[in-house]
């Protein structure tokens, strides 16, 4: 029994000793141990497990809201920018007494023309250098502290953070400060836009047909001002009045929801340049007439300004442009009444703000804000409407704001200048011209209105009095290139070629707005053909690139887009076989009642008078103009209008005419182009002398055969030669371009 408890006490239980040892780790032979290599990884991967599912269960059962926790921190950060703006003193860097956009300049070291370096303390916060060159702006980084060893204290730590907030503050504040200042003070310390001239004289071409339809003879080079205007329709629906009566988009958005823009840039009014597209007058046609679209600029060195002048030029004239107000004192004490009709207008309810101008038209009736925007709501109530009935009333609208007492003369201006506009829209050119002139009347001084005044008078045929309105501009601003552009117009008119070209090529080279017209490249590349000047292909070529011609020998200026263009035609190509069948099997009965006119010398056949000819005889016998017959003149060749009467694609092609030529020997016909390319032209040889005539279209000569048809599409630069010894007798009979949709064929306006 002693020898077992014996065992048992030296190697059956331990001593309490050797508990003791084991409890913290000995082994038997009184050395520690650690964990074991296995047991480390073992609760390594158990909390590593924990974590991740940890993690899983976060998201998984959404017991974190990011959303919140992003807010709260974008919170805290705007809180503490707040914070920091009450410190922002300490940063007075000009000794003005507070801090400014200055001062953050020169923190940031984007002061011009200041030193390198500024020093600067912020309380807490160690003396620091701040660069003159800010950080590269694909860096987010602020402007480090100096390097400080890793053993300071969680305060210096703190305060590097808080001054690199500060830096972010100051950097918003700076390039914030823009923005800020477009609503200070009631957004009159709003930058204007630069002043663009209108070209007052593209009012849209349906219009005419309230008045009398222009004729155009066989060709034309385009000088009568009224006839040669291009209808823009997509461009000027879509910025009638985003820059007068509306301010742009980032601005509208920062204002209050119901504050009235009192604040208009006078001079961007829309003028003479209707909102109002085709439908308005007539009938939309399927395809609205627009001018041909630009296709590369690469040669614009060639004249005006660059981009970037122009740019420079836009904001130098901005900041020196007086800001103009339209609320007198009366109107701002009911400006929050005015404030509330105004926005139902911008959001397009015209009927609700036309109710809300009459009433308070009606409540306070010498209010000349409420009466403005009566006028407006009625003009865009019209174009909703499609009614002329409707933008009458706004035209007399308009009229009474300016016979109203205190009315701020930029009101005055914006009244005015829209009200011209309308009536030139309805076709009503001398109403229009009365309202410009009293404008000049009021503003003598403003030579804007002058040139719209200039313009007036060149749209009822009043060249002369157009002609003294633009020597005024020029000798009150010598380097106006809208007054020299129209003044090169007239003298071109008056065939006065070599004067007219530095007026026209200085007018375009400078690039002023209302410019950059095809007439003014027409007519400047016409002068110079005429002098012999190989330059005009230049600016044919810019008036191309541009967008005013569909290409350098196609110029004509009312043109339908996507209309095939080639100069020479076959009467396959054009479809109109039966026609062209018809015209050559009784050649000679037509030629036979040519000459039957001619020999009876009743002075039928009458001279050309548009200024195409460089020398010669050549007059014309026309039967048919506008696709209007000449009853008179048909009696005379009766069976060849009875002829023609078969045939609507000639008789009532409203873009050409139907008539006899002739022209006699020694005759030379400038280069020129037609006014469209909605017609295509059929010559028929009916006397034509062995040798000696010849015609070109584009750079292709060809000659004419009795009894033979000859087509081409007169859009295309095209010369004649008669230098035979005996006359050159044809038959001309234009029709519509192929491609045209009956429907495009019976809305066209009429050329």
């Amino acid at each position: 029994m002693a020898s077992r408890k014996g065992s048992r006490g030296a190697g059956g239980s331990p001593s309490p000793g050797s508990k003791r040892e084991s409890k913290h780790g000995g082994s038997k032979n009184g050395k520690k141990e650690g964990l074991s290599g296995s047991s480390f990884f073992t609760w390594f991967m158990v909390i590593a497990l924990l974590g991740v599912w940890t993690s899983v269960a976060v998201v998984w059962f959404e017991l974190v809201d990011y959303e919140e926790v992003l807010a709260k921190a974008k919170d805290f950060r705007y809180n503490l920018s707040e914070v920091l703006q009450g410190k922002l003193g300490i940063y007075d860097a000009d000794g003005d007494g507070d801090f400014d956009v200055e001062d953050a300049k020169v923190l940031l070291g984007e002061e011009p023309g200041g030193v390198a370096k500024k020093k600067t303390k912020v309380k807490g916060l160690k003396e620091r250098s701040v660069p003159a060159q800010p950080p590269s702006p694909d860096s987010e980084e602020t402007i480090q502290a100096a390097e400080k060893p890793y053993v300071e204290s969680e305060h210096k730590n703190a305060d590097i953070e808080l001054e690199e907030e500060v830096q972010s503050v100051l950097r918003e504040a700076l390039h914030s400060q823009p923005d800020a200042d477009l609503l200070a003070d009631d957004l009159g310390a709003m930058e204007s836009e630069p002043y663009e001239a209108p070209v007052s004289y593209d009012y849209d071409m349906d219009a005419e047909k309230t008045i009398t339809d222009p004729e155009v003879p066989e060709d034309t080079v385009h000088e009568d001002y009224n006839e040669d205007h291009e209808p823009k329709h997509e461009k000027q629906t879509e910025t009638q009045d985003t820059a007068v009566e509306d301010l742009p988009e980032e601005v509208n958005e920062a204002m209050e929801p119901d504050e009235i823009i009192e604040d208009f840039d006078i001079d961007k009014e829309p003028s003479v340049e209707s909102k109002h597209t085709e439908d308005v007058v007539a009938t939309e046609p399927e395809e609205s007439e627009i001018p041909v679209q630009a296709e590369d600029y690469s040669n614009d060195d060639l004249v005006g300004k660059s981009e970037k002048e122009t740019e420079q030029d836009k904001t130098e004239k901005a900041k020196k442009k007086k800001k103009p107000k339209l609320l007198n004192k009366f109107d701002k004490t009911i400006k929050a009444e005015l404030d509330a009709a105004e926005k139902l207008r911008k959001k397009g309810k015209v009927e609700e703000a036309l109710r809300a101008f009459e009433a308070l038209v009606n409540q306070y009736p010498q209010s000349p804000r409420a009466r403005y925007g009566k006028a407006q709501s009625e003009d865009d109530l019209a174009e909703k409407m499609r009614s002329n009935e409707m933008l009458q009333k706004a035209i007399n609208t308009y009229d009474e704001v300016v016979s109203l007492p205190n009315v701020p003369s930029d009101l005055i201006k914006l009244s005015l200048k829209r009200e011209a506009d309308r009536q030139q829209f309805l076709g009503r050119m001398r109403g229009s011209l009365i309202t410009l002139q009293k404008l000049v009347q009021l503003f003598p001084d403003d030579t804007s209105f002058k040139n719209d005044l200039g313009v007036g008078y060149l749209l009822i045929g009043d060249n002369s009095n157009a002609k003294k309105v633009y020597e005024e501009v020029l000798s009150l601003a010598p380097n106006d290139g809208f007054a020299k552009v129209h003044y090169g117009f007239i003298l071109k008119a008056e065939n006065k070629i070599a004067e007219s070209i530095p007026y026209l090529k200085e007018g375009l080279e400078s690039g002023d707005p209302g410019t950059d017209d095809g007439r003014f490249y027409f007519h400047l590349g016409d002068a110079l053909q005429r002098m012999g000047d190989k330059e005009a292909y230049k600016w044919y070529e810019l008036g191309y690139q541009r967008g005013h011609f569909a290409s350098v020998w196609q110029r004509s200026l009312y043109n339908v887009k996507g209309l095939k263009a080639q100069p020479w035609w076959t009467a396959r190509e054009t479809g109109y076989t039966e026609l062209v069948k018809s015209l050559e099997k009784n050649w000679k009965l037509i030629r036979d009642e040519g000459l039957a006119v001619m020999d009876k010398k009743r002075n039928l056949f009458l001279p050309e008078d548009e200024n195409l000819r460089e020398k010669g005889d050549w007059s014309q016998f026309t039967l048919w103009q506008q696709g209007r017959k000449n009853e008179n003149a048909c009696k005379s060749v009766p069976k060849t209008c009875a002829l023609l009467e078969r045939f609507p694609e000639a008789t009532g092609c409203r873009r050409g005419q139907i008539k006899y030529s002739i022209m006699h020997p020694g005759t030379h016909v400038w280069p020129h182009t037609g006014p469209t390319n909605c017609r295509l032209r059929m010559h028929l040889g009916l006397v034509i002398p062995k040798e000696g005539c010849r015609i070109r279209c584009a750079q292709e000569n060809r000659t004419w055969e009795e009894g033979k048809v000859l087509i081409f599409d007169d859009s295309f630069e095209h010369e004649v030669w008669q230098d035979a010894a005996n006359y050159r007798l044809i038959f001309i009979v234009d029709v519509w371009h192929p491609e045209l949709t009956a429907q495009q064929r019976r809305t066209l306006p009429a050329i």
